[in-house]
Order: C-alpha cells, then structure tokens, then sequence
C-alpha cells in the first residue's frame, strides 16, 4: 500500500531570522529628553555668559560667614564655667554643712563630759563633807573613850603642864589605825605618834625609833613617870616606842590588827625609858 503524499508549503527566506531593529519609542518618553538635553544646553549658555562676564569684570563684593560658630562656643565656655562655679559652691556648702555637724556632735560630747565632771566633783566634795563629818564624830568618841579607859584604871592625867598635853594628846588618838611610814592625823606607826605627841609641847624628837631611845636622860623602868619614853629592844637599835602613862600602862601604836591602844606592861615589858621633860 503506499503511503499519502503529504504538500509541502513553501517559507520565506526570512522567517527564521530573528529582526535587529530597536523598539519605537514613545512620543512622551522622546519629548522629555529632548526637555532635558535643552535645559542642560540652556544652563551650559548661561554658565558660560555668565564665566565670560565675570571673566570680563571682576568680583568687588565678598560674602561674609555669621559669627554664629563663636557666639555659640562663648555660650558653652560660659555655660561650663558657671556650672563648674556652681558645683565647688555645691561642694563647699556640703563641706561647711558637715564641720557645722561636727563641730555640734563635738559639742554635744563635751557638754556631756562637763556634765559627767560636774557630777562627779559634785559626789566627791559630797564625800568629803561626809568624811569630816565621820571624823568629827569620831574625835568626839575618841574623847569620851579616853575619859572613859582614865576612869575604869583611876589613870589622871596631870591637868596642866607639858605632860599633861602630850598625854592628853596621845588619848585622842586612840583608835586610829597601825600603818608603817604613816605620819597622822588618822594613821600611824609606832615612832611617829610619840614624835607628834611631844612636837605639841615644842620637843623635837627623831622620827625613828632608834633614835628617840637616844633621847634624853636614861630612867631605870623602877622609876618611870607618866610621860616617859618606853622602849623595845636594845638601846640605839630599838624596834618599838611607846609613852607611859601611869599606873602600869602605856599608851602605843601597837601593830595593824591593834592600832593605837593602851596596855599594860606586865603583858608586854618595856627594856628601858628616857625622859626628855
């Protein structure tokens, strides 16, 4: 069988080329730059009248830049300084405001201290009135104390004279306490009473016990009389001294857990006497 015959169409010779010319362009899209090109010539016209002109004549009037920019920064310099100003006022009022605190805590402290002392003078002098008038009454009981121990021995006293003071002396001073090295008026030692008690009568005796045996004229214990001079020990290197008083006692300050007291000298015997009035 055969097959059909299929026609064949004839093609130009240039269908298959692809066509080279550009797009049309638009009417409005010519005229503007064609606008554009004549303004750009209009301005190079007139830049170049313009460049001949000046060429031509030159410049006499010069433009001048505003002083703003220096106006501007003596602002700011100003305005700095008084801020700086302002702040060292700042910083010196809290300054000033602290040592006016300081100086008012620091006041306040020594107002209360002033106080403190205020008080305490107040209390001691208190005290001091409050130990007279303890001594007071003791020197009073001391009084009524001797009167009483003279009575109770039948002990008298010469009732004037130098003796008779020394004694008279001596008694007051019963009860007072033993204490080595002290001098009066409430405490003493052993040496010292017998030394202040003849000081009254304008005899001066040494203030040790050693030496106030030395004192005088030698008196056997057989012959004693009130106002002499007892002591303990050896003669010159004695330990102890007291003043007889009469009817076999003597009047000392004894020892610390005795104090000034009056004993007999049975219970104690002297190893010699003076008598220096």
């Amino acid at each position: 069988m055969e097959e059909p015959l299929i026609p064949v169409v004839p093609m130009s010779h240039t269908a298959h080329i692809r066509s080279h010319r550009k797009p049309r362009r638009s009417a409005s899209t010519m005229a503007m730059r064609a606008g554009v090109a004549g303004g750009v010539l209009s301005s190079l016209a007139v830049a170049g009248a313009s460049g001949a002109a000046n060429a031509a004549e030159p410049v006499t009037q010069t433009l001048e830049l505003p002083t703003l920019t220096g106006d501007v920064a003596a602002q700011v310099a100003q305005s700095a300084a008084a801020t700086q100003l302002a702040a060292a006022n700042y910083e010196l009022q809290a300054e000033r405001d602290a040592a006016a605190a300081k100086a008012a805590q620091e006041a306040k402290k020594d107002l209360a201290e002033a106080k403190q002392k205020a008080e305490a003078k107040k209390k001691a002098e208190e005290a001091r009135k409050a130990a007279a008038e303890a001594a007071a009454s003791r020197s009073s009981q001391r009084t009524t104390l001797s009167a009483s121990a003279s009575a109770s021995t039948g002990v008298s006293a010469p009732a004037s004279g130098s003796v008779g003071t020394v004694i008279a002396f001596l008694k007051a001073q019963v009860g007072d306490a033993y204490v080595m090295g002290a001098t009066g008026p409430n405490a003493w030692d052993c040496s010292s009473l017998v030394q202040a008690a003849f000081k009254q009568v304008g005899v001066d005796l040494p203030r040790v016990s050693q030496d106030q045996s030395m004192q005088g004229t030698d008196i056997p214990l057989s012959s004693i009389q009130v106002g002499d001079i007892l002591y303990w020990g050896s003669k010159g290197s004695a330990y102890h001294v007291g003043v007889y008083i009469g009817n076999g006692q003597y009047l000392d300050a004894a020892n610390p857990s005795k104090g000034v007291v009056i004993q007999d000298l049975s219970g104690y015997p002297a190893s010699g006497a003076v008598r220096v009035l």
